[in-house]
């Protein structure tokens, strides 16, 4: 098994592998993907900037993609960023053979597995924190378990959450949905779970200090001790 980091421009993943060429595999599939979205970015830097559901004038796949995914969601395109960028090197390395793989960016997860994966939760101050992970059963298809906080990293949240786990076949409806919920839920105010769209989103695993909420279908959460080094930073763009 390979654990590699990787690092192109503002994007810092880890890579998980079985050998060299498909990890080299997700380098290239990660890196086409980032060229493609810088170059849009620099013909209409709103996309890069909105918040809202934006529809772009393209016939490029990758940025149909996320903002479909986005407005699914209710968010702007920029908010799947790290599971498209993930999802990229996923394809890649299932183009290349791979029946094993797994991209973290920035707690942003796209994996293909033949086995059973275990996904640590780092939930910030929270008292489960770094103490829990989901059991993944195989999965043959590319798939998505993305997570967002209002309390741990860089990323812009308008929620109070310190961790919002989302399980989904798409890594990008994974993500956009992870920002959504995110942004949304409290305590006494779950309104958002309702506004879901089931058939793209399989479960959700929500962290807001003592209080922890399930919806759909999660994975078993067993105990565990998790290492935040092993976290990537993720996208920065």
């Amino acid at each position: 098994m390979i654990r590699e980091p990787f690092q192109y421009r503002e994007t810092f993943a880890v890579i998980l592998a079985e050998n060299p060429a498909h990890a080299e595999a997700a380098k290239q599939g990660m890196i086409a993907a980032r060229q493609v979205l810088e170059a849009y970015i620099a013909r209409d830097p709103f996309f890069a900037s909105t918040f809202f559901p934006y529809e772009p004038e393209t016939d490029e796949t990758l940025i149909l993609h996320m903002a479909k995914a986005a407005a699914r969601a209710g968010v702007g395109p920029m908010a799947t960023v790290a599971g498209a960028i993930a999802a990229a090197g996923i394809d890649a390395m299932v183009a290349a053979g791979a029946g094993f793989g797994v991209i973290d960016n920035g707690g942003d997860i796209a994996l293909v597995s033949d086995r059973e994966v275990r996904v640590g939760v780092h939930a910030g101050c929270a008292p489960v924190s770094d103490r829990i992970a989901f059991v993944v059963p195989k999965k043959e298809r590319p798939f998505g378990i993305c997570t967002s906080s209002a309390t741990v990293g860089p990323s812009v949240s308008f929620g109070m959450a310190d961790a919002v786990t989302i399980f989904a076949r798409d890594p990008l409806d994974a993500d956009a949905w992870a920002t959504a919920v995110c942004n949304r839920i409290r305590p006494d105010d779950r309104q958002v779970l309702a506004t879901i769209d089931r058939q793209r989103v399989e479960g959700v695993y929500t962290i807001m200090g003592e209080t922890i909420v399930a919806w759909g279908e999660v994975p078993p959460v067993v105990p565990a001790r998790v290492d935040e080094q092993l976290i990537a930073a993720g996208d920065r763009l």
